[in-house]
């Protein structure tokens, strides 16, 4: 393998200004990007404040325990009750298979920069992987992109919930889920590799329980050797050290709204889209109730709380609740970052392009709980790039930069100008402008003679028009028919690269090169020297 950096515009116009340093960054964070030494002033200041160590490494050594033992897991649990040490966070949700590749390149940058920092700051910096399990949108992680009739097609696992389900109560059913692995797989075309990636994904399925049972499981099969800490923010247990943080969101609910309004404000003053869509009335806390298992986002109403599926509670009644069960709260997009800093003594967050623009919304919120937030650390940004798909870029004479930013439709508009037979093209175009003229100057005459017929005439040429592009269109498809060796490259480059218009990290999921490289393929890319310098990595295997 090799890797090379390429500089790509951001996707994310915040973010953009964010990289470049065009903003005021104590206006929207904590920590500016650009100053060396922002690592080693956010471990002064975490060294500063108290949290419970204790009780969280019991947590996770409690949940990891169900996981195939690692001495580097076991490792990080003990260094984490240590005073000293802080931690590299980030998270995301627990997609089936583990979800696009962008989940790997978050959990790759983390475990990097925390092996970076550590060595920087001579202080333990522990790798934390945060599972989104009290998710409730299925269809965000309940399918991966295979190809089908040439083209990427969604592949869904069939699981119907009635309810609000948060996705660690969703269960894997085996049989089901086996034979979905087993129809992906077999898109993949068999290799060397394949037989024994089924057997082994068929055992981890029978010991996976639920979709986040499965997540984890996947992630610390590829991950542990390197010390990856995992936590599931829906398991019960995590709750119980939450409690006193929920009882905190709850009486301060109302002021964490107006200052996320006014930073939101500020940012729109500045420009700048909203990212969070909340209610005035939003209380950012969602209510789960265990029969039905079903979440409902709680708001702010006189004398309580209330939401559209639940009963309401007076703020008496959600502070016992939190105090005495806990595993019924979860947190939403505004206080999940509020609760992983109350928790963790976070060095630095690994966010994608969408997430710093919504984490700049959040900074009065930090303030009102007397926080910082951490050094937002964009995740770094990885296309794998396979031999013959390099190939074809070069015979085709595209960039990398020019297909990631834009994919290759414009240079298949452009190939197809330069083989149009231009003689086709000219009488096409003189047939049409000759026949709509002279079924103008027809229609013109008829309706001076009987305006009904307008209508019918008008159809007419409708109809003519049409059927003149089918037959040009049916010379066109031959043409392309002519020409086909060249077009399939340019669509196996966009296949590759940029599939569905998108980046390759939003489509395509590890186990297409798992199929075709072999086992070692996640342990190959972490052998790399990544740098955190906002370049795009390309990684031609």
């Amino acid at each position: 393998m090799e890797m090379k950096d390429l500089a790509l515009p951001s996707l994310n116009r915040f973010a953009s200004d964010y990289l470049q340093n065009h903003l005021e960054a104590e206006d929207y964070f904590h920590y500016d990007l650009s100053k060396a030494d922002k690592y080693r002033d956010r471990y002064n200041e975490l060294m500063n404040r108290a949290f419970s160590r204790r009780e969280l490494s019991d947590y996770i050594q409690r949940y990891m325990s169900r996981f195939s033992s690692s001495e580097e897991v076991k490792g990080n649990i003990e260094r984490l009750r240590r005073d000293d040490s802080v931690v590299v966070i980030g998270g995301q949700q627990a997609g089936l298979l583990s979800g696009p590749l962008y989940t790997i390149h978050k959990v790759i940058s983390i475990i990097k920069l925390a092996k970076e920092q550590e060595k920087e700051l001579g202080r333990p910096v522990i790798p934390v992987f945060w599972i989104a399990g009290e998710d409730h949108d299925l269809a965000e992680v309940n399918h991966v992109y295979i190809m089908k009739n040439g083209k990427p097609h969604k592949k869904t696992y069939p699981s119907y919930q009635p309810y609000k389900t948060m996705v660690s109560d969703v269960e894997l059913e085996t049989e089901k889920a086996e034979k979905w692995f087993e129809e992906i797989i077999e898109t993949f075309g068999e290799t060397a590799f394949t037989n024994k990636l089924l057997i082994k994904m068929k055992e981890t399925i029978n010991e996976s329980k639920t979709f986040v049972d499965f997540f984890a499981r996947l992630i610390h099969e590829w991950f542990h050797e390197y010390g990856l800490l995992l936590i599931d923010a829906a398991d019960p247990d995590l709750r119980q050290i939450e409690k006193g943080h929920f009882i905190a969101m709850i009486q301060k609910s109302e002021r964490i709204a107006e200052v996320v309004e006014g930073q939101q404000s500020f940012m729109q003053a500045k420009g700048y889209p909203k990212m969070i869509e909340m209610d005035k009335q939003a209380a950012n806390l969602f209510y789960y109730d265990p029969e039905k298992k079903d979440r409902c986002l709680l708001e702010r109403v006189q004398g309580g709380f209330s939401g559209k599926n639940t009963e309401s509670f007076s703020e008496e009644e959600l502070l016992h609740i939190a105090q005495n069960h806990p595993e019924r709260l979860s947190n939403n997009v505004i206080t999940r970052p509020l609760m992983q800093e109350m928790l963790f003594p976070v060095l630095a967050f690994i966010s994608g392009p969408g997430e710093i623009a919504y984490w700049a919304e959040l900074k009065r919120a930090f303030e009102l709980f007397s926080m910082k937030m951490p050094p937002i650390i964009p995740r770094l940004n990885i296309t794998f790039v396979e031999r013959g798909v390099h190939t074809d870029l070069e015979e085709m004479e595209l960039t990398l930069e020019t297909v990631l930013t834009e994919g290759t439709a414009n240079a298949v508009k452009r190939y197809l100008e330069e083989v149009e037979d231009e003689t086709t093209a000219n009488l096409f175009g003189k047939l049409k402008s000759q026949l709509e003229e002279n079924h103008k100057q027809l229609s013109d005459h008829a309706v001076s003679l009987d305006k009904g017929l307008e209508p019918m005439l008008n159809k007419n040429i409708e109809f003519i028009q049409k059927q003149l592009d089918f037959i040009y269109g049916k010379i066109g498809d031959r043409t392309k028919e002519r020409h086909s060796v060249t077009l399939k490259k340019y669509e196996r480059i966009a296949q590759s690269l940029y599939p569905l218009e998108s980046p390759q990290e939003r489509i395509w999921n590890a186990f297409y090169y798992l199929n075709q490289y072999g086992p070692e393929f996640i342990s190959d890319i972490m052998k790399l020297d990544y740098q955190f310098n906002n370049q795009h990595k390309l990684i031609f295997i």
